[in-house]
């Protein structure tokens, strides 16, 4: 984990540094929502929805693309959505007001 966050981290002081555009593929999509300015969410090799972290980490994208409930929070640290999955032997808590992005 500690090194991904290094080069999660390394290629943000890039993008900073020079300006450098970085495309990637992250199947992590908490560390895609902190990382990047903007996300495009494949389903069946096809675009489902392209924008920002907040526009596209939703909790109905989530359950389009990948079949999964879930529930997306503001991340208290960095401030992006935060998804957190809801399996069979979880029940979802009640959302308190302010926590829901979608």
């Amino acid at each position: 984990m500690s090194h991904q966050i290094e080069v999660l981290d390394l290629l943000t002081d890039l993008n900073r540094a020079r300006g450098t555009t970085v495309v990637m593929v992250l199947h992590d999509l908490n560390m895609a929502a902190r990382y990047a300015h903007h996300l495009v969410a494949l389903s069946a090799g096809r675009v489902h929805a392209t924008g920002t972290p907040a526009e596209v980490l939703t909790t109905e994208n989530v359950r389009a693309v990948f079949g999964l409930d879930s529930r997306v929070i503001v991340d208290p640290t960095s401030g992006a959505p935060l998804m957190l999955p809801i399996g069979r032997h979880h029940m979802a808590a009640p959302v308190a007001a302010g926590d829901r992005m979608g």
